[in-house]
């Protein structure tokens, strides 16, 4: 029986007494002794993905299990879910080598993909390095991830499983690289990657649930509630003075006009006012709040990531599940 959580569970009993339980590490043929029928059956659980996208960043939708590519099978076939891009996954509960270096780029290439992630039970340095130079190499739209796997066990515990990222890719050097590409690396541009970058570290070191997507140099950073018609957007504008968050909807008037007819429960829920935005004449929508933001002193940045973060936590506690109503 596996623990369904993303990190090995520790559980302490009179700590005073220094009674602790032991911490082992399982072997993973312990759990799945078949990598395709039992491994790759398991993770295309709803809950199990989930605990992945917990590891990788971003929400996954499975597709299909065993998707043909040509005559291979890629083991899972999914989607990241607010944007639709698509996902493959190569698992091996081995150490890495180079027959599944090769498929998950021929799979990648059938699919054309945009996020590769192979998982794995141990790691060869080689191919550590051709991950990073793949991601190196590769524009800023391809993304390969690495993922080592591990069992933990406390006593007789259920197994827990254990993702941990090896290789990822660098947001700001692919950003960086692509915008001095194309020529528009400016000075706004350098400062809003260096904003967004710095939010993210702040939002990680308070531990939030929040999947924060990969930084462009832009004035808007998209956050997924798990619906693909709809998505949070975190906006920093200093040529307008303002901090937003909206709940952006980019076709879907149905689910905007539902959403309006529980505007006070909906507020009554978030604590605040908001600006329900239908954009006449636009498929996309909004439900937006926004304070006077301070962009003068990178110092008081700070401020404007509390800010963020807080509506951010909130629009995700609030708006999923009045979404699912209405599905």
């Amino acid at each position: 029986m596996l623990g369904r959580n993303n990190h090995y569970q520790i559980i302490f009993t009179n700590v005073s007494n220094n009674n602790l339980g032991k911490l082992k590490q399982i072997e993973l043929r312990e759990a799945w002794k078949h990598e395709a029928s039992n491994f790759t059956n398991w993770l295309a659980e709803e809950e199990n993905l989930r605990l992945l996208g917990d590891a990788v960043g971003f929400d996954l939708k499975l597709v299909q299990t065993e998707a043909g590519v040509g005559s291979f099978n890629v083991d899972i076939l999914a989607q990241e879910e607010n944007t639709g891009r698509k996902v493959i996954i190569e698992n091996q509960l081995e150490i890495t080598n180079h027959d599944h270096l090769g498929k998950i780029i021929t799979y990648a290439s059938g699919y054309d993909a945009q996020i590769i992630i192979w998982i794995v039970k141990d790691v060869r340095e080689e191919h550590r390095q051709a991950i990073d130079w793949l991601n190196e190499h590769t524009d800023e739209k391809i993304e390969f991830y690495l993922v080592q796997i591990e069992l933990w066990q406390i006593g007789d515990s259920p197994f827990a499983p254990k993702f941990e990222i090896i290789s990822k890719p660098n947001d700001w050097t692919k950003s960086v690289r692509s915008t001095t590409d194309t020529g528009e690396l400016t000075d706004t541009k350098i400062t809003q990657l260096e904003f967004w970058t710095q939010f993210k570290e702040f939002a990680k070191k308070r531990q939030t649930k929040l999947h924060l997507r990969k930084i462009y140099p832009q004035h808007w950073t998209d956050i997924s509630i798990g619906s693909s018609d709809a998505h949070i957007s975190l906006i920093a504008s200093p040529r307008e003075g303002m901090l937003g968050a909206d709940l952006y909807i980019p076709d879907n008037k149905e689910l905007y006009w539902k959403l309006h007819n529980r505007k006070d429960q909906i507020e009554t829920d978030l604590g605040e006012k908001a600006e329900w935005m239908e954009l006449q004449g636009k498929k996309a929508s909004r439900v937006r709040v926004f304070v006077p933001g301070n962009f003068d002193d990178a110092v008081k940045w700070i401020d404007n990531f509390e800010w963020l973060l807080n509506e951010a936590e909130k629009f995700h506690k609030v708006f999923p599940k009045y979404i699912k109503l209405e599905e």
